[in-house]
């Protein structure tokens, strides 16, 4: 479904090419990417395993705020999510960047606008309304780390009932994160990084031999210590670069789904609302 009724906030002046899809082929696996995408929505994954515990995660993929990596970064993370009896929603947010408007800002507001529309939805999808994360991978893990940190309130105007449900998610998994440190000084999260108190839990994994720096994930994770947030969990791995996505590799960091889902169990949400 789309998000906005109509134009996206911003949009009237916005000048990008048709949305397209590209199929390109590192090895032997296919990697979808989607570009040019100005009618940003959500396509829901409800889960048909026998037991729904009631939990939702909102999915976005990275791709440097210029494409998404919508198939290994997105349905095939939905699908996973499914299978743990968890409801997912694949994000297709704003790319490539707007000129005059900072990377994630137009992306922000997607997320805010699907939160809403999530919560308002929860009671008909089965979701618990105070249940609801948010999964990213590189830009992907930046714009959620941006919508765990915002202010409650949106970055944009209301304009009808789905906004005037809470946007910010219960909690935040966050796949090699890109952006949340300047790559000359890689000992401090940006000044866009505003974690405090009320910042959800976050799970984190990266390797230590991505191009995109490991010390933002270890960073922010010790700023979520340092802030009094309970049930963060950090895992930091010597090899597996950047982009693997739900891809598995001989390397331990293609574990990750399954630390990630130890995780969810260890915090409740992997229970069913009843238990």
């Amino acid at each position: 479904m789309n998000l906005w009724p109509n134009v996206a906030p911003g949009e009237e002046v916005q000048v990008i090419g048709p949305e397209s899809i590209k199929e390109i082929h590192p090895g032997q696996k296919e990697v979808m990417r989607i570009t040019n995408v100005s009618q940003p929505s959500i396509t829901v994954y409800l889960t048909k395993v026998e037991k729904n515990v009631g939990t939702a995660i909102l999915v976005c993929p990275g791709g440097g705020y210029n494409i998404l990596a919508y198939e290994h970064e997105g349905t095939e993370v939905c699908e996973w999510l499914n299978k743990q009896g968890i409801n997912s929603i694949l994000l297709k947010y704003r790319v490539p960047r707007r000129k005059g408007r900072l990377k994630h800002e137009a992306p922000l507001e997607d997320v805010q606008r699907a939160m809403g529309i999530i919560r308002r939805n929860s009671e008909k999808w089965k979701i618990k309304a105070d249940r609801i994360g948010i999964l990213g991978f590189s830009a992907g893990g930046h714009l959620a780390l941006m919508a765990l940190t915002s202010p409650a309130s949106r970055s944009y105007e209301k304009i009808d009932a789905y906004d005037g449900f809470a946007c910010r998610p219960n909690f935040g998994i966050l796949i090699y994160p890109a952006y949340l440190v300047d790559s000359e000084n890689k000992n401090r999260l940006l000044p866009e990084v505003q974690i405090n108190s009320k910042t959800p839990p976050c799970f984190f994994a990266h390797a230590g031999d991505d191009h995109v720096p490991v010390q933002g994930s270890a960073l922010a994770y010790l700023a979520l210590e340092n802030s009094g947030v309970i049930g963060n969990e950090l895992h930091l791995h010597a090899f597996g670069g950047h982009g693997y996505g739900m891809r598995h590799s001989k390397n331990t960091i293609s574990e990750w789904p399954q630390k990630a889902k130890a995780w969810m169990s260890s915090m409740g949400w992997l229970r069913a609302p009843e238990e």
